[in-house]
């Protein structure tokens, strides 16, 4: 048990004098950047799902 609460306190020491935090400017502009980016992926795949979902019907109707 000291040992946990021993690394409880170094870690909040650590927090508070070692991590550079970001700006909040700099929080606003990731963010963005990963909002953008997931949407663009989303898209992405979704063109290759209604891609496959028209390929494979194209597909199964050749053979009916």
């Amino acid at each position: 048990m000291k040992t946990l609460i021993s690394f409880v306190k170094e870690s909040y020491k650590e927090i508070l004098t070692n991590v550079t935090w970001p700006s909040y400017k700099e929080l606003q502009t990731n963010a963005i950047v990963v909002l953008l980016a997931s949407l663009l992926f989303a898209l992405v795949i979704g063109i290759i799902d209604i891609s496959f979902k028209t390929i494979m019907e194209k597909l199964y109707q050749s053979f009916n």
